[in-house]
């Protein structure tokens, strides 16, 4: 994932960097125009800028990379997946605010949870959503804004690949809250584990979260919390790269390719799939 406030400017630096790589205080005089900027404002910019593009590494040295590629992207081996829950307020319109965030790092064998927080919305809490979430107004109270935990959220989603289940949804009020509080938006590679799923586990009777962990034997620490399902999509999407390998993927664009495969093919939802706030 990358937050970018041009894409003229990611498109720059990476022609600058497949000439050699490059340190973020050159990123910063050259590509951003700020030659006064102090080392470790240049290097924050410079991960902005550049962190979640999967083509690009940062270098042992602190410098920037093109990343040496692989039937023309990183290898599964080389991709950093950060697995993104959001719970909400609802999901009917732009009034809609996050009530609570979770991101899991998967890298390899990783699987950590790197960030988690309630987060208050600044508007009530639905009972309804309440009920299903057990996210109340009194627990939000005097909980962080968004624009409180936006710098330390960006800091762990940079140079990782976005991963959601039905991650439109996920995508979509992250890219609200950012445009709204810090005038940035998102960019860079994103997947799906309910798309991939549909491709990849072709006897299932759903794709809902519930199903595939009843599925893969998995556990939910804590269903419609961020935490418990992020956690438990970080499970499945293991299960998911593992079958997708076996069916051939090398690569992150075959994995692009497969989810991009099954959308075109599935127009309408499976039965028993859940709205899209429940997941």
């Amino acid at each position: 994932m990358i937050v970018t406030p041009a894409t003229t400017l990611v498109d720059r630096a990476l022609l600058a960097l497949g000439e050699q790589a490059r340190p973020a205080q050159w990123l910063a005089t050259n590509i951003l125009g700020l030659a006064s900027a102090p080392r470790l404002v240049a290097e924050r910019l410079a991960a902005a800028l550049l962190g979640a593009d999967p083509r690009v590494h940062r270098l042992g040295d602190g410098s920037w990379a093109i990343v040496p590629v692989a039937s023309g992207a990183p290898l599964l081996e080389e991709c950093a997946f950060a697995v993104v829950d959001v719970e909400t307020t609802g999901a009917a319109g732009r009034a809609d605010r996050i009530t609570e965030i979770a991101v899991v790092l998967v890298q390899g064998e990783r699987c950590e949870t790197v960030f988690e927080t309630l987060v208050n919305p600044g508007r009530p809490i639905p009972k309804l959503v309440s009920t299903i979430t057990g996210i109340t107004n009194e627990m939000v109270q005097d909980a962080p804004s968004f624009e409180d935990v936006a710098e330390e959220l960006l800091h762990v989603l940079a140079g990782r690949v976005f991963v959601a289940h039905n991650v439109r949804f996920d995508w979509r009020f992250l890219s609200e809250e950012l445009s709204r509080t810090r005038a940035l938006r998102l960019e860079g590679s994103r997947l799906c584990t309910v798309r991939l799923a549909r491709r990849l586990v072709p006897g299932a009777e759903s794709c809902n979260l519930d199903w595939l962990t009843t599925w893969f034997g998995l556990e939910n620490p804590a269903r419609h919390r961020a935490g418990g399902d992020a956690q438990t999509t970080a499970r499945l999407l293991h299960r998911l790269i593992r079958l997708a390998r076996e069916a051939g993927a090398r690569t992150l664009s075959d994995l692009e390719l497969m989810q991009r495969r099954m959308a075109k093919k599935r127009k309408r939802p499976r039965r028993g799939t859940p709205p899209a706030h429940l997941h």
